[in-house]
């Protein structure tokens, strides 16, 4: 077995951990980014929506960007409900990612793809490499940034409790679309569907609660939905692709433990509403990045606790108040007309105290 040391690991190349990397890297920490994929950003698993000025925070240029969108649609039971102005980006998240993983690399940060973690005991991590090799990997601070069913938050007890199936098309579109558009009716219970424009094409997809016995899965539901946007004259022909993935629904918790953080969707930073989960990573990759070099250079994982409170501050209050709307959201179905405006971010009943 191969051994391998380091000040920070960090576990998964997707935006949180390369961000992380890069910052640790940058900071004078040795970082080794390991992946247990062996490309970068493949298959694709998001819908691909970024807000404008995190191009701005991610720092890797606009090599990936597909489209710009300039507002968002609402539509309740198929009736328009409201239209927003919401300056965004429509990207190829595999380019996006890829980016990021380059910078890390750049910066200093040692990148091993197709290495998949087997287990990890304190800040040790066992590994699998591409070639089949055993690796033994000892680190000062381990970041976990493996994805909403992460090993990392698994070994320190922080887990994910509750994650929504999502689903997702590749579709044609009839004609093009300028602002990306969400759907919500009594068939996607706790969640909603989106069509997001990239170019002659989009991503028509939905996330919600696995359905109760007797109604129909959720393929299903995205098909009668692909075929009723179809039947509108909206889309055409038939789906191009598809894919699948989960999408954490969590109240903010504990990410720190002993010298291990987590970041991203392994941390549950995912917006419990929206399921969007790009910026949050970007940025608490960074917070996380910066905090373990300073832990690891200090020999001092206490300070650890600083991006706790960091990222408490930053975006605690958000996830919060996004985790109670689902609740409602959730405790309501067959009464969205009802509670919709305090269950979606469009609206100022949102942000309204309880």
């Amino acid at each position: 077995m191969e051994t391998l040391r380091c000040d920070v690991l960090v576990v998964g190349a997707g935006p949180a951990g390369s961000c992380a990397a890069r910052e640790a890297a940058k900071a004078g920490a040795e970082v080794l980014l390991v992946e247990r994929r062996r490309q970068v950003g493949l298959p694709v698993q998001c819908a691909e929506y970024i807000p404008a000025p995190l191009v701005g925070e991610a720092g890797v240029g606009r090599g990936y960007v597909v489209q710009e969108v300039a507002g968002m649609r609402t539509w309740l039971q198929g009736g328009l409900i409201q239209e927003l102005p919401a300056p965004g980006l429509m990207i190829n998240r595999d380019r996006f990612d890829q980016a990021l993983a380059e910078a890390a690399s750049q910066a200093g940060a040692r990148l091993l793809l197709g290495t998949a973690a087997t287990a990890l005991s304190g800040q040790r991590l066992t590994a699998t490499d591409a070639d089949g090799r055993q690796l033994a990997i000892t680190a000062r601070v381990v970041v976990g940034a493996d994805g909403p069913h992460s090993r990392v938050g698994r070994a320190i007890g922080s887990v994910n409790r509750h994650c929504l199936p999502a689903v997702q098309f590749r579709v044609r579109l009839a004609k093009p679309l300028t602002h990306t558009e969400v759907f919500f009716d009594d068939r996607l219970h706790g969640g909603y569907a989106w069509l997001f424009p990239k170019g002659e094409q989009a991503n028509l997809g939905l996330g919600m609660l696995r359905p109760g016995p007797g109604l129909p899965g959720i393929v299903a539901v995205l098909r009668a939905l692909f075929a009723e946007l179809r039947a509108k004259g909206r889309i055409a022909g038939e789906p191009l692709g598809s894919r699948a993935g989960w999408i954490p629904a969590e109240a903010p918790r504990r990410v720190v433990a002993g010298g291990v953080l987590l970041a991203g969707d392994a941390a549950g930073h995912t917006h419990p509403i929206t399921g969007a989960g790009i910026f949050q990573a970007v940025m608490g990759g960074k917070l996380a990045g910066r905090w373990a070099a300073r832990a690891a250079l200090a020999g001092d994982t206490g300070l650890l606790g600083g991006y706790q409170e960091e990222w408490d501050d930053f975006y605690g209050e958000t996830l919060a108040r996004a985790h109670a709307r689902r609740q409602l959201l959730e405790s309501s179905p067959g009464r969205l007309d009802a509670v919709i405006r305090r269950c979606w971010v469009g609206f100022r009943e949102y942000y309204a105290e309880a």
